[in-house]
């Protein structure tokens, strides 16, 4: 059972005199009662948008402190049968965690049902277990000592070579939660250590605890559940994506938050500033139902817009699309009213696997994810394998090489390892063909600088085509387009020469400033000179997308700059008309397309471009939507 917090006991407070000035109660204080709490503010980082207000709810859940254990030799047998015993205990936990998703919305099923599926894989023949067997037999420690040591390293393995773009460092804090995750359960069960209860949340409370997992997220009833602030988290977990696809209002990573919130007191949780107000006082809570109401309405507003077509006011039609990294995110784009995948990363169907996926499990996922989007075309990249992603199937199999440690983003990754490994990359191109006829595909190449990658990786192209058709498969005509990722100058600077070859170009502002500029911007000592505003990362752009568009090639871009509004003036004047995006963004740019005309960003473009100061672009960025809002 989880143990509930307890408002501390009071001290008869002293005898003071009556002060003349006045103080604001808080609601619901008694009059002649004990002094009203002090209204405290605490900030964190916005993960779920919505304003919450509800009397506190804490659920503690003890920390796992497994005592180190040693065995004798004689006791490894033993020790083996406790692993496999809470293993068998944990995917039944898990199996009954999945039919209660039922009970969830539609969209939340879909967005928690594959971290399940990870879950559960992992507890079958993966490294995690056979390296915690391991342990056990060479170690001589005990089966708990084993699961805490080895999901740890793992954990701590793959945050140690997380890449300097966003997504990638994202993707491998992920990838650590779910190690850690099973590494908790296990432990748990091994230790007999209870898992925590939502099962007395009152309606309308503010859930306040010190972390929430995923699997804790899916026992939660949204319908019951008003808001959650947590004190650790961050906004591109597990546990972030599924508290968005529930629409519950929230703010994690809140210092302190579960030390200052008192059960019972009054909460608000503002999930787009991304604060926390305790024990709010009477303008604070009406400031508060203000927003509430506000956020009705936006939301009422983002679900026309949902129905309505990316126009510009002066009839211009903008492609605005998704960007998708995990199964998981797949509902979010659904709701966001995006049209169409622009950009699904494929390496998370490598990632937790002692296998690399064969063509029929691959042609299946991908076939999903088609269907899935009723139409509405996807474009899958290759796996774009690199240094910073910790893909377990690729390292068993001996089909990634060892990277100097010395700018690993400079050495075999992308294009360069799928060339190199012709019998993988067939493989992948294979399974999207296969899948590509349930729907409209694309398939866009990783990390090209030159015409020769481009023109080789046509020829693996067309050699798969040829065999699926001697064998009798069903493939798309016409077939999927081959487009690239324009994310080096290299690429942008030959863009003329690649788009003769090439059928689409896919922009990737991400990478492409961080060549550019040669900063890594996970490094704080350089990190405030990453700026995408940089004139030569501009000029870059512009010079791919006039490139492009001279040859009458779909262009698009899918890097962070497409998914702020105050970017999509000066990208819609570059000649753009295609943006992906994360799907929470879509609503925003949508609103921001709708509301300016072409040809007056195609004015402001041009002043833009005769700047050489990335700063005055950024004012003249602002002053351009403070005038258009």
């Amino acid at each position: 059972m989880s143990r509930i917090k307890a408002p501390p006991a009071k001290p008869a407070a002293p005898r003071r005199p009556r002060a003349k000035t006045m103080i604001a109660k808080p609601p619901g204080s008694k009059p002649g009662g004990a002094k009203p709490s002090v209204e405290r503010r605490l900030i964190g980082i916005p993960v779920s948008e919505g304003v919450a207000i509800g009397p506190v709810f804490s659920a503690i859940e003890p920390e796992i402190t497994p005592a180190r254990r040693r065995i004798q030799a004689a006791d490894i047998e033993a020790e083996r049968r406790r692993l496999d015993d809470a293993v068998t205990q944990s995917k039944k936990q898990l199996a009954k965690l999945r039919g209660r998703l039922d009970l969830l919305p539609e969209e939340s099923q879909a967005e928690i049902a594959p971290l399940i599926d990870v879950y559960t894989q992992m507890l079958g023949p993966s490294r995690l277990m056979r390296n915690m067997r391991r342990r056990i037999e060479e170690n001589l420690v005990a089966a708990e000592t084993a699961v805490h040591d080895e999901s740890e390293a793992i954990a701590v393995a793959v945050l140690a070579v997380a890449g300097d773009e966003a997504e990638q460092r994202a993707s491998a804090r992920r990838h650590a939660e779910e190690v850690r995750e099973i590494g908790r359960r296990l432990m748990r069960n091994l230790t007999r250590q209870p898992f925590r209860s939502f099962a007395a949340l009152p309606a309308g409370a503010v859930l306040v605890c010190e972390y929430l997992r995923p699997a804790d997220v899916a026992l939660l009833d949204p319908a019951r559940l008003a808001g959650v602030a947590t004190d650790e988290g961050g906004a591109d977990g597990h546990t972030a994506i599924m508290l968005r696809a529930l629409g519950i209002p929230a703010v994690l990573g809140v210092a302190g938050a579960t030390e200052a919130a008192r059960p019972g007191a009054l909460a608000i949780v503002d999930g787009g500033k991304g604060e926390v107000i305790l024990n709010p006082q009477t303008a604070t809570l009406l400031d508060a139902r203000r927003a509430v109401t506000g956020f009705a309405r936006q939301r009422q507003q983002w679900a026309r817009l949902k129905r309505l077509a990316a126009i510009t006011s002066d009839n211009q039609a903008v492609e605005l699309q998704a960007n998708l990294e995990l199964p998981a995110e797949l509902p979010l784009i659904a709701q966001a009213g995006a049209a169409g995948i622009g950009l699904l990363r494929s390496e998370f169907l490598f990632m937790n696997r002692e296998r690399m996926p064969n063509e029929d499990q691959q042609a299946e996922i991908y076939r999903g994810f088609i269907e899935a989007m009723g139409g509405d075309p996807v474009t899958i990249r290759a796996l774009d394998w690199s240094g910073e992603k910790e893909i377990d199937a690729l390292i068993a199999e001996g089909l990634v090489p060892d990277l100097p440690p010395e700018n690993p983003a400079l050495s075999v990754r992308g294009l360069r390892l799928l060339l190199r490994q012709p019998e993988m990359f067939e493989t992948q191109l294979a399974a999207i063909l296969r899948a590509a006829i349930a729907g409209p595909v694309r398939i866009l190449l990783p990390m090209v600088t030159t015409i020769g990658e481009l023109r080789a990786a046509r020829e693996v192209f067309e050699r798969v085509v040829r065999r699926l058709r001697r064998r009798g498969e069903r493939l798309p005509e016409p077939l999927p387009p081959l487009g690239i990722m324009i994310e080096t100058p290299a690429a942008a600077l030959s863009a003329d020469a690649l788009a003769l070859e090439a059928d689409f170009f896919a922009i990737g502002s991400n990478d492409l400033t961080m060549y550019t500029l040669a900063v890594d911007r996970a490094e704080a000592e350089v990190a405030a000179l990453y700026d995408p505003l940089h004139p030569a990362v501009l000029r870059l752009m512009q010079f791919a997308i006039e490139a492009a568009l001279l040859l009458r090639k779909p262009v698009s871009v899918c890097g962070e700059l497409a998914g702020n509004p105050k970017f999509t003036p000066l990208l819609l004047g570059l000649g753009l008309r295609s943006f992906s995006m994360n799907a929470s963004a879509v609503p925003r740019v949508k609103q921001r397309v709708r509301q300016i005309s072409a040809e007056a960003c195609a004015r402001f473009a041009r002043r833009v471009m005769e700047q050489n100061d990335s700063s005055l672009i950024d004012e003249l960025l602002s002053e351009f939507a403070e005038a258009n809002d």
